[in-house]
Parts: C-alpha cells; sequence; structure tokens
C-alpha cells in the first residue's frame, strides 16, 4: 500500500482524498503537498527533484491574490529557481485581518487537547542506559608542600547523554507511529508571532514559511498553542497535539494571519502565561518562543535619561526563572528595528536565549535551531553541590554565567542550579578554592549532582570523584591545565562583551572597542592560544566582529546592541544563538550546537527553496576540536 511521504498516511484511491503526482512521478495526497508548497518547499520531498509545475492550493488566494495581470498564482507555472521570491512579491504589502480569527476567547484556558497516553510496555524500552557525564580538572596537578593557594582553579565539565536515534533522523516526525512518543520528552511548545503592521509582506510569508516548518516537525505528542499579537494578543487555538489533523488545523490558523496594528509584548506573555497556568494537563517540557520585528510601545514608557526600562515587568510572575516549573522564553529579534533590549531582558529572567536574525531570509533555520534543542531535552531540574574535604580548603567563587549559584557563608561549600539540558549539551564551571600549605596530598572537593529524565520521571542521584592535588616537596615545572586554561578564556570574553556593552550604552564606543581589543591581547598570549587552541580563534573572531559592529553609532544601533546580546546570551547559558547573518563556519564563532541542533538546521536548509536567499554555513562547535584528556 502507497503511503504519502509527508504524512505516512495511506494514498489509496477512492478513500475521499485527492492525490498529487509530480513530475518525477512521485504522489502525495494533495492537501499535504499543497502545505508543504505554501511553506516553500519546491524540490520532491523524497528524489529531491526541482518542480516546475507548483502545486498550488486554492486556500493560497487568502494569501497570495491574482496579480494586475490577472493571472492567477495557482495555475502558474514559474522558474524553479525563481519560485519562492515571485510567491513572495505577490504578496501583499497590507493584509486585512483575518474576520476567523476575532472569536470569543474562553475565560479559562483549561481546553487543552489531553495527553497521548503511552503503552506502558514502551516505557521500558525508553530508560536509557546512559547518565550525565562529569570530569573535573585542576588547574595544576601538584603543588608544592610550602605553598598556599589563594586562588586556585578547579574546572567542572557536564555533558548531557546523547540523543536518541529517533531524534535526529533528517526526515520530518511520522504522526501515525505508536512509538514514537516514547523516543524523547514530548513538549508543550506556546509561540508568540507579532503580526503588527511592520510584519506585513515579506517579512510574514517567511515568518509563515518558518511556523510550517515548525508545526511540520513536531510530533503527535508534542502540543502546540500560537498566540498572534499586534495592538492586544489574542489566542488562535488551544493547546493542541501535532497529530495529522492537528497540524493540519495549525497549518491553517498560521497561513490565515494577516498584519496590523501595533506591538504589545506584554499582552502576548500575559496570554501565554494563561495557557500555562490554566491547563488541563502537562507536558514534561513547556517552551514559549516569541518573535518579534518592533518596540512594545503599549508597556514601556520612553528611556528617561539614565535610566532603563523595567523589562521585568513585561513577564508575567510565574515563568520568571526563580519561580517553580521554569519555562523559558526564547526571544527572537526580527530585522533592524526591534527591541533587542526588552527581548534579552525577557529571555534573561525566564531562564530562555535571545537570538537576533538580522537577515530576514534564516528566520526558518533560527527556529529549527532551536527546537533542534527543545525537542531533545534529556535532563530537568538538575542541582550540581560542591564540598570542601580538607579542613583547611575554602570556596571562593563560582563562575556559572547566568546559571544561579550559591557559596556558603564559611565558604565551606557551594552550589549551581543548572535546570534542563539537551541531549549532548556540555556544561563549564569554573571555581575558585583557596588552601593552606600541606605535607600530605590534598583532597580539595566532592563534586555530586542530581536530576530528572523527562521521559520517565526518574530521579538520578551521582556521586562525582574526589578533586585532589599532589604536595611534592619542591615545585616541578608543569603547564597550566589546558582545559581550564580555555574556560578561563571563555569567561573572560564573556565577561569583556558585558563590560564593552556597558561603555556602549554610556555613549562611549571607542571605551568599548577597547575593552574588547585587552579582551583579543590577553586571548592571544594565553597559554592555550600559543598552542593552537581553536576555541581562542572562535573567541578572537567574535570579539573582532563585534568591534566592527561598534564602528559608529548608527552601526551599533542598527545591529552591534543585538549581535552583543545575542552573544552574551549564547555565552551566559552556553547555548545556542542565532547572531546575525555574518556567521558562518569561516569565523569559528562559538556555538555550543548540539548534534540535535545540527540536524534540524541541515532540515531547514535542504528546504532552502532558493538560492537567492543567503543562507549561513552550519557552524562547527568549538567543543568538539580537541579531544579532552582523562581527568587529572
Amino acid at each position: 500500500m502507497k503511503t504519502c511521504a509527508i504524512c505516512f498516511d495511506s494514498m489509496k484511491p477512492g478513500h475521499g482524498q485527492a492525490l498529487f503526482t509530480a513530475e518525477c512521478s512521485h504522489m502525495f495526497h494533495f492537501h499535504c503537498i499543497s502545505s508543504s508548497v505554501k511553506h516553500g518547499n519546491y524540490v520532491c520531498p523524497v528524489c529531491r527533484a526541482k518542480w516546475k509545475e507548483i502545486p498550488f492550493n486554492r486556500s493560497l488566494s487568502s494569501i497570495v491574490p491574482r496579480g494586475r495581470s490577472g493571472l492567477n498564482v495557482n495555475q502558474a507555472r514559474l522558474p524553479q529557481q525563481d519560485a519562492y521570491m515571485a510567491l513572495l512579491r505577490q504578496v501583499p504589502t497590507r493584509q486585512r485581518e483575518a474576520p476567523a480569527l476575532h472569536t470569543s476567547e474562553p475565560v479559562e484556558f483549561n481546553d487543552d487537547e489531553p495527553l497521548q497516553l503511552m503503552e506502558a510496555a514502551d516505557s521500558c524500552d525508553v530508560r536509557s542506559s546512559k547518565t550525565v557525564e562529569m570530569k573535573t580538572y585542576s588547574e595544576f596537578s601538584a603543588i608544592p608542600q610550602s605553598s598556599s593557594q589563594d586562588d586556585f582553579a578547579v574546572l567542572i565539565h557536564l555533558k548531557a547523554p546523547c540523543a536518541n536515534p529517533e531524534q535526529i533522523t533528517s526526515r520530518p516526525v511520522n504522526t501515525t507511529s505508536v512509538g514514537y512518543p516514547t523516543s524523547r520528552a514530548p513538549v508543550d511548545l506556546v509561540t508568540l508571532l507579532d503580526v503588527s503592521g511592520s510584519m506585513a509582506g515579506t517579512k510574514l510569508a517567511l515568518l509563515k514559511r518558518a511556523m510550517g516548518f515548525v508545526i511540520q516537525h513536531l510530533g503527535p505528542s508534542d502540543r502546540l498553542s500560537v498566540i498572534a499579537f499586534s495592538s492586544t494578543a489574542r489566542r488562535l487555538f488551544h493547546l493542541r497535539r501535532m497529530s495529522h489533523s492537528g497540524r493540519q488545523q495549525a497549518l491553517q490558523a498560521v497561513n490565515s494571519l494577516g498584519a496590523g496594528g501595533g506591538t504589545n509584548i506584554a499582552d502576548a506573555l500575559k496570554k501565554a502565561a494563561k495557557v500555562i497556568e490554566d491547563r488541563s494537563y502537562k507536558n514534561p517540557v513547556c517552551s514559549i518562543i516569541l518573535l518579534s520585528d518592533g518596540q512594545d510601545t503599549y508597556n514601556i514608557s520612553s528611556n528617561v535619561r539614565g535610566t532603563r526600562p523595567d523589562y521585568r515587568s513585561l513577564v508575567p510572575s510565574s515563568i520568571l526563572n526563580q519561580a517553580v516549573g521554569i519555562v523559558p522564553v526564547h526571544g527572537f529579534g526580527f530585522g533592524a528595528d526591534h527591541d533587542s533590549d526588552a527581548l534579552h531582558s525577557i529571555a534573561e529572567v525566564s531562564g530562555g536565549t535571545f537570538s537576533f536574525i538580522e537577515d530576514e531570509g534564516v528566520i526558518q533555520d533560527a527556529f529549527a535551531q532551536c527546537i533542534g534543542g527543545l525537542l531533545s531535552v534529556v535532563v530537568q531540574d538538575m542541582r550540581l553541590t560542591v564540598q570542601c574535604v580538607h579542613t583547611g580548603v575554602q570556596l571562593r567563587s563560582i563562575k556559572s554565567g547566568s546559571y544561579l549559584s550559591k557559596v556558603a557563608g564559611d565558604g565551606r561549600d557551594g552550589s549551581i542550579d543548572v535546570g534542563h539540558l539537551y541531549a549532548d549539551e556540555e556544561r563549564d564551571f569554573l571555581l575558585s578554592v583557596s588552601f593552606p600549605q600541606s605535607r600530605e596530598q590534598t583532597i580539595l572537593l566532592k563534586v555530586a549532582f542530581s536530576y530528572r529524565d523527562p521521559v520517565t520521571n526518574e530521579c538520578i542521584k551521582i556521586q562525582g570523584d574526589e578533586v585532589m592535588i599532589l604536595r611534592p616537596k619542591s615545585r616541578t615545572p608543569e603547564p597550566v591545565c589546558m582545559e581550564v586554561d580555555r574556560e578561563r578564556n571563555r569567561v573572560r570574553a564573556a565577561d569583556s562583551i558585558e563590560a564593552a556593552r556597558a561603555a556602549a550604552e554610556r555613549g562611549v564606543l571607542s571605551e568599548a572597542v577597547a575593552i574588547l581589543e585587552e579582551c583579543r591581547r590577553v586571548l592571544l598570549e594565553s597559554f592555550s592560544s600559543r598552542n593552537g587552541d581553536r576555541l581562542c580563534m572562535a573567541l578572537d573572531a567574535e570579539l573582532r566582529e563585534m568591534q566592527e559592529r561598534m564602528a559608529s553609532r548608527q552601526r551599533y544601533e542598527a545591529s552591534g546592541r543585538a549581535y552583543l546580546l545575542s552573544g552574551l546570551s549564547s555565552h551566559s547559558w552556553q547555548r545556542a544563538t542565532t547572531r546575525g547573518d555574518s556567521t558562518d563556519s569561516s569565523s569559528l564563532v562559538y556555538s555550543y550546537q548540539t548534534p540535535s541542533m545540527v540536524q534540524m538546521l541541515q532540515r531547514s536548509q535542504n528546504h532552502c527553496p532558493s538560492p537567492q536567499i543567503p543562507r549561513p554555513q552550519i557552524i562547527v562547535p568549538t567543543r568538539s576540536f580537541i579531544q579532552k584528556p582523562q581527568p587529572r
């Protein structure tokens, strides 16, 4: 029996569904292939052949009207190379709001669709035999007996378990597969889409295509709710499972969007929080995606000289990072006119990331990288604890970026709230300890961590090895540990980016550029750089790019601020973000990408319908350049 390569349902003639046979002889449901085409996919999903006959559905007329010549695009034969841009050129610059969206909303959003039940027999199959890996590295393996240390560095390195094979397949999900839901933790995703007047035309068409990609790659156990916002926010549909019918209804709702009005981000976040708070059922993973191309003119007053707006007030208390049951908001600034400060602040206080989409054509790639991570969560509620062992050892500080860390008043223990990790994600935390002279081998720390498996809900506790150093009578020449030096460089770069941003916001761009220049000098003189470390090259390229975007106040306002903030977000959470349009593999910008993110990004780029839209190359994570040696 033939099955449709898009929805995987049968294609038996006479079953009430129109069939479409492409030029390459492959057959699909007409409504499946027309929906795919509407989202910019002009090649065969099976053999990747380029099509000349474009199978448009009649419903596309709501998005693409007749041209001035009277030719209906539904019957138009377009050259493959120009098909996508030809479609975008015929999107009107002004669109009226779809009347169907002005339906009244319920008082309570407890109308979410029930979760898909997993068969009990499957639960054993998803229990991973792998756990989070932890390694520790000391700045030096030995310190002379006569020496004491006030700022001795210890690095803790974590790596999450790898993804299940089903998570990194190169095809859209099979929504009819019973076994699929058990392969990973299902997601409740709420997307907040800016449809203000500035989104009209090409921007809105690109957003619809990107959302189509997201919808087509969510599984039958994942649930999606879409909130469109302009002057006010409205929920397009309740939290709905992305089954075959759910995906079709979601695509129809997104395709019906029109642009107009102002930008009210606070109202959108308020409605998203209500969707999450009121739901009757809960998937293990929950997240919000927020895309905006403008400034919130309803809730943020104009800047008073010397003060910054209270962006935190935009975020409902239920989704703040400190709240129980964290729900990260991943913000996407679209184009040159968005409020990067607001989006970065919203993401930061909720535990999410901020991405800068400078080139409109890469919006789908940005979404793809993000959901590649969200659909691969393997660790939740992770907490790392550190205890000093030797009586003279004290914990001085913990460099943990945006992750909440604490050091006890007596310096004898500390903790880091790591939260959730995507499959294969890595985290590095740099600790500073002090210890006295000693004639015996000194045990510095005991490290332990606990977390919850989101699929099985099992709580896992792991006691790591003790961190110790040798105490010889005299110093033996020994280079600093490469891993510790690399992490120091990464932390130093992140601190410099923050300092440069502060200087730029004070209006002193020359000082900001000088801060980054000094950091580049220190990095290049470091031990790891002198030994050809690729991370140092990556950081240097990133800082140089930031300096160039601070060449003038105009350039900083147009793209420099957003580029800095997306880089700062990436380093502070040690998680991949999209940064401008000039980040490619030749610049070696540190990306933190995971295999699941890379696979989803490749899928998105393979769906690129037109070579006229430039796409940055996929970045190879610099953490993979050097094989880490065994712990000392």
